[in-house]
């Protein structure tokens, strides 16, 4: 009788406990092995070189690898590319967490990651917001323009004097002693760096004395952010001895 009652014990038991492990199994979290999917479009903005206004383009964003975290992952745990359209999918998903990511290139070579978050039911067919990456030289820089003034001298007298054409302009890194680029000074004495990224900047040119004897002169410009074209705080006064 003893043993009886020992064995619907464990059989009542058995009861209890399948019940914790069907729901568990049930509920294992995002990750492949379901039925349902996360779909949407990635789109591509191109920033362009000798482009003075930031003119920019949109289009589908085709080929290009999008990526899927399932849950609080730190690292990607699939990744797809995107058809002719920029539409992308991951299949046979199960509920869960997801988040979906592409992303743009700045002219250094870093990446930024656009992402969009969603949540998926059983059975169901998920789909994102469109979005958005960039592209091109332009990406992420500014532009510097200033302007450039000059008193043309001969034997240490003024002949001449009006907005400075064909002189040069250079910018380095404020903390460097070396220029990264120069450019030659236009109509209306106009002069413009392209592609610089945020952070401070030296802009210099040269300018002489009555005795020819040249010399650096020199204007700090502080970018914060990209997409814009700041100023030269003062227009460069020089002599230039012909």
């Amino acid at each position: 009788m003893i043993k009886h009652q020992f064995s619907y014990s464990r059989l009542f038991l058995s009861f209890l406990v399948l019940p914790i492990v069907l729901f568990s199994s049930c509920n294992i979290g995002a990750g492949e092995g379901g039925t349902g999917s996360v779909q949407g479009y990635v789109k591509i903005i191109m920033h362009y070189d000798d482009n003075y206004v930031f003119q920019t383009d949109t289009f589908p964003a085709a080929k290009k690898d999008v990526f899927i975290k399932y849950g609080d992952n730190d690292y990607f745990d699939d990744d797809v590319e995107t058809d002719n359209t920029g539409l992308f999918r991951f299949k046979y998903l199960r509920p869960g967490e997801y988040t979906v990511y592409a992303y743009s290139e700045l002219v250094t070579g870093e990446l930024v990651a656009t992402e969009q978050s969603i949540t998926i039911r059983k059975n169901e067919d998920g789909t994102v917001e469109d979005m958005y990456i960039h592209d091109g030289k332009a990406y992420g820089t500014s532009m510097v323009k200033g302007h450039v003034y000059a008193t043309y001298m001969h034997n240490g007298v003024i002949i001449d004097e009006g907005w400075a054409y064909e002189h040069r302009v250079y910018i380095s890194n404020i903390d460097e002693d070396f220029y990264f680029d120069d450019v030659r000074v236009g109509d209306s004495g106009v002069f413009m760096f392209q592609k610089i990224l945020p952070g401070t900047y030296k802009v210099s040119t040269i300018t002489e004395d009555i005795n020819e004897i040249p010399s650096y002169i020199n204007q700090t410009v502080i970018i914060e952010e990209a997409d814009t074209t700041i100023d030269v705080p003062e227009t460069f006064q020089v002599i230039i001895n012909v």
